[in-house]
């Protein structure tokens, strides 16, 4: 019997007719589940759509912290999201993922979908590591879409109180031949070749670098006199200094700090022209839409221009910095160079 003898019905008898109206019905109720089929993907489908097209950000967003809490790259992203959640409107949670000199962070945004709801926020280190590891996992300039500079601080070589020097250049004159440990924020952050760099090859003392996953376990390790000396980035041993728990050596910036004039520089401490600092960025995966990059770029530059946020960057010890998407791409390629080559002035062996 055919589909349209079964659909109008059929002339033979009760008997024969029975098994023909049981098939009618299973036919009726699978064309029913098709189109109930068709129509639910089709509604998917919308909702789907609806999704791709809403204007960001339609969800929370997640800030991807390279380093520990307390450390720079952590101060900066929370005074950020906060900045970036009270404009928008939207949540927006900070996630600490230490480890690997900041490889481990970067190396999971860098998977991440370019949708602008899961950011990295890394300091240097990401162009150190270009060079300090034989494979980081990522390629700084070719996975990660640069976003903006947010904040820059020079780094500072502290050690526990009872140290009788009282500054770098006494320092290196008391342990002059001998063999002194230091900690840092980790292998191949900026603090870390800075550490070896003016203990090691312009000191000339035997410099044992000990890593840490981040400044503030570094810092806590020195203060309990674990480790002698920190080479760490300016932010979080402000308040220990100002505290008494950690005793500054020097500074690296080219001049003195206004908020820590007593802190000698460096430079002054018988390396003319010394000069490093730790920055901070804000990254996303490769291929971010430009108009979300952009708008990203913008709440940084809204945020720094809030004079709450540049005190507070300021009392930390950061200096707030600006500049376009493509300003901090050309910066991140020169930085890239230039930490390469300090990498292999100093020796430090590719991990």
């Amino acid at each position: 019997m055919t589909y349209d003898e079964l659909m109008r019905g059929s002339s033979r008898t009760p008997l024969q007719a029975e098994p023909n109206l049981r098939l009618k019905g299973i036919v009726m109720r699978l064309h029913w589940l098709v189109r109930l089929c068709v129509s639910l993907l089709c509604l998917v489908f919308i909702s789907s759509s609806f999704a791709q097209t809403q204007p960001w950000p339609a969800k929370p967003i997640k800030l991807v912290v390279a380093f520990a809490p307390g450390g720079p790259a952590d101060i900066v992203a929370r005074l950020l999201g906060q900045a970036m959640q009270e404009k928008l409107g939207q949540s927006v949670v900070v996630e600490n993922r230490a480890g690997a000199g900041g490889n481990i962070a970067a190396r999971l945004v860098a998977k991440d979908p370019a949708d602008g709801y899961v950011l990295l926020v890394t300091t240097s280190s990401m162009a150190v590591n270009q060079t300090l590891y034989k494979d980081p996992g990522y390629d700084a300039l070719k996975d990660f879409s640069s976003i903006g500079l947010i904040a820059a601080s020079p780094n500072i070589i502290v050690a526990h109180p009872s140290e009788p020097s009282n500054d770098l250049r006494e320092f290196l004159r008391n342990y002059k031949g001998k063999s002194v440990s230091y900690g840092s924020a980790g292998i191949g952050s900026t603090p870390h070749l800075t550490g070896d760099h003016v203990l090691r090859v312009l000191g000339g003392l035997d410099a044992v670098h000990i890593p840490f996953q981040g400044a503030a376990p570094a810092l806590n390790a020195t203060m309990a006199n674990q480790v002698p000396l920190a080479s760490v980035a300016l932010p979080p041993a402000v308040p220990l200094i100002k505290a008494g728990k950690v005793k500054a050596l020097a500074v690296t910036s080219l001049k003195r700090l206004e908020s820590l004039p007593n802190i000698p520089t460096v430079a002054e401490s018988g390396f003319p022209n010394f000069e490093d600092y730790t920055w901070v960025g804000l990254f996303a995966p490769a291929k971010l839409p430009t108009d979300t990059v952009n708008r990203l770029n913008a709440l940084i530059a809204d945020a720094v221009r809030t004079p709450d946020f540049r005190d507070r960057l300021t009392a930390a010890g950061f200096e707030a910095q600006t500049g376009s998407p493509q300003d901090f791409n050309d910066y991140l390629k020169r930085e890239v160079s230039k930490w390469g080559k300090i990498v292999k002035e100093t020796g430090v062996p590719a991990q």
